[in-house]
């Protein structure tokens, strides 16, 4: 994988031996003749036309994320949720029924419960560590399961086999976000799911400059999504694209060192008297964690613990750090920190609750040793 991440989809002498792909600034694309014209119009030919329906450097970051993702086809779009409704909205009609796995991110929650209650689309939310409730949950008009594993704040993990066993038994669709664990380190398509979506922004990129999405699926569906895409407009603009492709260079060398990193953190917080617990499944006592290697190939470095404190011990850690910027993504260079209980909406009706001691955290790639003794030296500042 790693020299395919570097390599793949890339024809130097095409671009005139340029190692980078050029950005294709362009809207538009020329037509050489009247007869041209004819032939894409009958679909004889397969040609750049107008941005939104194609551009030659958004190309390079499809084929090359749907190689990595080993899936048939891939399409990227200006957000993650851009990617994510409209992979939703290319599977469902007014009447159908969707099955959300607890604990997705929040707008995806809102997207699902609310928004989509105005053209007549139910959801169901569940726990998806109980198959049986999944199995109970389906109704006959369900269209798809939604999940993300691990999944945001808690770092549940879902059993990916079972889950898209169940979903084929009934005739069902299966989505899962698959951004925590980047296709580096996770493929759910080989565990059976249909389709893959991603925001760019977070590992992908890498950068903490970049806002994208991308899906990836088989052909037939890609079909459906394309439409979505072409009708509402979420394309990714070139420079855009190139950002990622520039950002996923180096994606095996920041993952380990995000995985190498946060499995050091993720011990010394685990260990520390004044942490409850910790949220990452990279750890051999976590719950999850024999699920996790039977599906995962390595951790990412995003995860959340609990302090054994109140709001005043809980905003002087926070405040006390100075290694850790204090923001809502995740997934660049940098480490970052958030308070978890503003992660969520409060009326959220998916049965998770999450403690207001909570701490989301991403780990990035500075020293793990200056990390932890920003974390030791915030812990004591918090409980003196």
């Amino acid at each position: 994988m790693k020299t395919d991440i570097e390599h793949y989809g890339e024809d130097y002498q095409r671009f005139l031996g340029a190692i980078a792909p050029p950005i294709f600034e362009a809207s538009n694309f020329a037509f050489s003749s009247y007869e041209e014209v004819e032939e894409y119009q009958k679909g004889e030919i397969d040609k750049f036309v107008y941005t939104r329906g194609g551009n030659p450097t958004i190309k390079i970051l499809e084929a090359k994320i749907a190689m990595l993702e080993k899936g048939e086809a891939c399409r990227a779009f200006s957000s993650g949720m851009g990617a994510i409704t409209s992979s939703i909205l290319s599977l469902v009609r007014s009447g159908d029924h969707i099955l959300c796995l607890r604990g997705v991110y929040n707008p995806t929650y809102e997207f699902i419960s609310n928004y989509l209650n105005r053209f007549n689309v139910s959801s169901t939310f569940v726990d998806g560590r109980d198959l049986e409730a999944i199995k109970s949950a389906i109704r006959p008009n369900t269209k798809l399961i939604y999940l993300e594993s691990p999944n945001s704040f808690l770092f549940e993990v879902f059993d990916l086999r079972a889950i898209a066993r169940i979903a084929k038994e009934n005739g069902i669709y299966t989505v899962i976000d698959n951004t925590w664990a980047t296709p580096y380190f996770q493929n759910p398509i080989e565990y059976g799911i249909d389709i893959v979506v991603h925001s760019a922004s977070k590992y992908l990129g890498g950068h903490s400059d970049v806002v994208a999405g991308l899906v990836i699926t088989n052909r037939e569906l890609m079909n459906g999504i394309n439409r979505e895409l072409h009708l509402l407009g979420g394309v990714i603009g070139p420079f855009e694209a190139w950002l990622v492709l520039r950002g996923l260079r180096s994606l095996p060398a920041r993952m380990e060192m995000h995985q190498s990193n946060a499995m050091k953190i993720a011990r010394f917080l685990d260990e520390h008297p004044r942490v409850i617990k910790v949220n990452y499944p990279g750890l051999p006592t976590n719950p999850y964690h024999q699920l996790a290697v039977s599906q995962l190939r390595g951790f990412s470095g995003l995860m959340s613990f609990e302090l054994d404190g109140g709001e005043k011990e809980l905003r002087k850690f926070i405040d006390s750090l100075k290694l850790f910027t204090i923001a809502v993504s995740w997934g660049g260079y940098e480490s970052l920190v958030f308070p978890g209980k503003y992660g969520f909406s409060k009326d959220r009706a998916d049965g998770v609750i999450l403690s207001p001691q909570l701490v989301r955290m991403s780990v990035g790639l500075e020293s793990a040793d200056d990390l932890i003794e920003d974390l030791d030296n915030a812990l004591k500042e918090a409980f003196s």
